[in-house]
């Protein structure tokens, strides 16, 4: 077995995942009990853009790339995020579609949390809310930021 396999299998607590340190520990709690974990290949698909969205991800271990798809082009790749990452933000907001689709590009585990919980939770205590939105803000301005210079490549071809 080699150490990226050997890696796939150790145990992980979603404590321990550096977006939630720091928060709201009722919020930690309920987060961990209402997470799976799951491990992909590399070129499974872990989201498709245009499925309910029913979960926020934690990236632990590998490399995802987040896609765009358009008829007769080739995939367009907006950002490759790694461990330590938060992976969607589409179940956030209603339709609570994926805006994107996101592969592993190599073996990878992450822990998907349930998003009706989460929102549900985020809801009825809005300070706890306010401060994991703060802290998601800056992944949702990334990915923007990486689509818009995506955008800007694509017109300078």
């Amino acid at each position: 077995m080699s150490d990226d396999s050997a890696d796939l299998v150790r145990p992980l607590r979603v404590a321990d995942h550096p977006f939630f340190r720091g928060l709201d520990e009722n919020l930690v709690q309920l987060a961990a009990s209402r997470a799976t974990d799951h491990s992909f290949k590399a070129g499974d698909i872990i989201l498709q853009e245009g499925k309910v969205a029913n979960e926020f991800w934690l990236v632990f271990q590998g490399k995802v790339a987040l896609e765009i798809s358009s008829p007769g082009q080739p995939l367009l790749t907006i950002q490759t995020i790694g461990p330590g990452e938060a992976l969607g933000w589409s179940w956030l907001s209603p339709p609570y579609r994926w805006r994107f689709d996101a592969r592993a590009v190599t073996a990878t585990r992450a822990f998907a949390i349930n998003a009706k919980a989460l929102r549900d939770t985020l809801e009825a205590e809005p300070e706890i809310g306010y401060r994991f939105l703060m802290r998601l803000l800056p992944v949702i301005g990334e990915r923007l930021e990486n689509t818009r210079g995506q955008i800007m490549d694509l017109r300078a071809v």
